[in-house]
């Protein structure tokens, strides 16, 4: 069979028309043509420059880049798949995103910047030694290489294929020499994402993110908004269809289907509550993904640091709380219209290809039921959702190889030209391995999503330890991170060994508190310590009073979680949800206020240690708390974040 014919006839089946390709065409010039400007007239051989935009950003590019560089396949695929399987419940992810971004704002944020570093563990380095920045940047460098740009390119490229009904095949380059249509893809995203960033760093990144992120909630809205529209059908609104689907799984025999649900009850879907246990999403370890991926993740933190200043960074990052509030409606909402509407196809036209994971719901949906020229929209808004998180890994990946290993070991007298050439270079250098080690990782997987946050859970619990409490907390040791950063991997694939039926969030949660206990009692025992002054008369006040807050509301949460655990074990079988309070809260995972006590407590701990204290660790920070002190539109704004999510918690229960 003619290669290039069996390519026209798939492109053909696939409902995309030639409208649907200008779109993506004219996308794809724009952004080279702006990459190409953005470069012609940035300052040539800077390193600030280069790796941190000239701290040139204003707080509206720097929520746009964060949200470009965080939306990808993860979201457009992979949570329209687990929207698709389980419900509205992943959500989650991106509504609990918003608070934290909130929080990062306020108080993590601000400390970063006032270190005036490039990256992460060039913090660690200062903090605590050499090993663990090394150490952490190598760590990433893996990460960024063999696991981020390779797994978002693969997905990205499968999706793609999906979308537009190409898989499975080949092209002939030469006699005997065949390449698959899916490495193809994969090749086109590497080249464009590398074509527009390396040579002018993160200048060019962020400020194109800005474009990148236009098309990515554009088109991702307007994908959303076809696809309830489709859901109602006889040419009813959007609204209706909303209405439609929302009753048809909250009534009849759907009364306890959790797609409509934020909170998900363990009796009603236990494999939905192993993937959203409940409550834990809210109170639980979920926080400890949120922070380690927005705080300690160089290619999201990076977009912060390169604020013009800090006041720019924090809202900045408000910005990117409100948007994230509205990629539920874009990629999750999806999902649940294609689970109704496969589970009544019957009710629509000619419907092609099947679902057979469920991460094929958005491809199916895209290509069945959006019409001609939203088609190319949506392409689009995922096109440029792979092409922003491959462009600014890329970059992070410079940074961190860079300023932490080159600078620091190999020539620590290069000038700011030749650090942003080899910048260069190890960019090029991971786009090859990354092409050349690209492999399905995640292709047997119902649920890209949920594995992404599942072997998230194994690092992020050590890395937010190390790095918060070596930011705050004056009596932070050395071994204490050294030892925390090297068990809390082993900690987490043990669990997982031992207790695999129990949900990951609440594994990482239980790694959480056992490593804060670890790395407290260590630091506190640790020798090496130096006298230092208190804090001010009105700091020591602030701290003490808002130290006994957190340590009272900690002792309250476990004990409320030890109640309702000792309740239900004794009467267990014996009380159903409906019959007991205490079994409905064992059924939303209410276990989850273990670790959410723990949290506050280890808050509390290093306040009350900071304010009474008269040791501190040789390199701790010095923290100033009028770092932490923001305006009323923060203050407005963050109120409003906080607001809207709370108020879908209650209406969507």
């Amino acid at each position: 069979m003619n290669t290039q014919m069996s390519f026209t006839e798939a492109l053909s089946r696939s409902g995309f028309e030639m409208v649907d390709f200008v779109i993506l065409l004219v996308y794809l010039v724009m952004l080279v043509s702006l990459g190409i400007f953005l470069s012609s007239n940035s300052r040539e051989g800077s390193a600030k420059d280069y790796f941190l935009a000239g701290n040139s950003l204003t707080w509206w590019a720097v929520g746009a880049s964060l949200i470009a560089a965080n939306v990808s396949t993860e979201q457009f695929i992979g949570m329209a798949g687990s929207g698709f399987a389980d419900g509205i419940a992943i959500a989650a992810y991106e509504l609990m995103a918003a608070i934290t971004l909130v929080v990062i704002a306020k108080w993590l944020l601000p400390a970063m910047m006032d270190r005036k570093i490039f990256t992460i563990p060039q913090f660690l380095r200062e903090r605590y030694n050499s090993g663990v920045g090394v150490a952490f940047s190598i760590l990433w460098i893996f990460l960024f290489v063999f696991i981020n740009l390779t797994s978002v390119a693969w997905l990205g490229a499968l999706a793609i294929e999906q979308v537009l009904g190409l898989q499975g095949m080949t092209v002939q380059l030469l006699p005997g020499l065949n390449i698959s249509m899916r490495m193809i893809i994969v090749i086109s995203l590497f080249l464009v994402a590398g074509l527009y960033s390396i040579h002018s760093g993160l200048t060019v990144v962020a400020w194109a993110d800005v474009m990148q992120m236009i098309f990515i909630v554009g088109g991702g809205a307007v994908t959303a908004y076809f696809a309830v529209t489709a859901v109602a059908g006889n040419g009813s609104n959007a609204l209706e269809g909303i209405e439609k689907v929302y009753s048809a799984l909250t009534t009849g025999n759907h009364a306890n289907d959790t797609h409509f649900h934020l909170i998900i009850q363990q009796s009603y879907n236990e494999k939905a509550f192993s993937n959203v246990p409940g409550i834990a999403a809210v109170v639980g370890s979920m926080w400890l993904t949120n922070l380690g991926y927005w705080c300690f993740n160089q290619y999201i933190i990076q977009k912060g640091l390169a604020a013009k200043s800090p006041d720019d960074a924090k809202k900045g990052f408000l910005f990117a709380g409100f948007l994230k509030i509205l990629i539920p409606f874009i990629t999750v909402l999806p999902g649940v219209c294609a689970f109704y509407m496969y589970q009544h196809a019957d009710q629509y036209l000619e419907v092609q290809s099947r679902i057979n994971v469920s991460d094929d719901a958005y491809p199916w949906l895209v290509r069945n039921f959006i019409p001609t020229g939203i088609k190319g929209l949506s392409l689009t808004a995922l096109i440029a959702s792979i092409i922003s998180s491959l462009a600014s890994m890329l970059n992070s990946t410079a940074t961190l190889f860079t300023i932490d290993i080159y600078k620091k070991y190999i020539k620590p007298e290069a000038s700011d030209r030749r650090l942003v050439n080899v910048g260069r270079i190890v960019s090029v250098a991971a786009l090859f391995i990354a092409l050349f080690t690209v492999h399905p990782l995640l292709g047997d997987l119902d649920q890209a999503f949920q594995y992404i946050q599942e072997y998230s859970g194994f690092i992020y619990p050590g890395i937010i330890i190390v790095f918060s409490l070596g930011l705050f907390w004056k009596r932070a040791s050395t071994t204490a991170a050294i030892w925390t950063a090297i068990l809390a991997i082993p900690l987490g694939v043990l669990l997982k060994v031992v207790m695999p039926e129990v949900p990951f969030l609440f594994r990482a949660g239980y790694v959480f508190i056992f490593l804060s206990f670890f790395f407290i009692v260590v630091s506190l025992l640790s020798k090496k310590s130096e006298s230092c002054d208190l804090p001010s008369e009105r700091d020591r006040h602030t701290m003490l009073k808002w130290s006994h807050i957190l340590g009272f509301s900690g002792i309250i949460s476990v004990l409320a979680a030890a109640v309702v655990s000792i309740v239900c074990l004794f009467r267990d079988g014996e009380i159903t949800p409906e019959e007991s309070i205490f079994a409905y809260l064992n059924d939303i995972g209410f276990e989850a206020f273990y670790f959410f006590g723990a949290m506050l407590l280890t808050c509390a701990i290093f306040l009350n240690s900071n304010a009474l204290h008269t040791q501190q660790n040789p390199k701790a920070v010095p923290i100033n708390l009028a770092l932490f002190k923001t305006d009323r539109i923060y203050l407005y704004g963050s109120i409003f974040i906080i607001a809207i999510v709370t108020a879908l918690y209650v209406m969507l229960w």
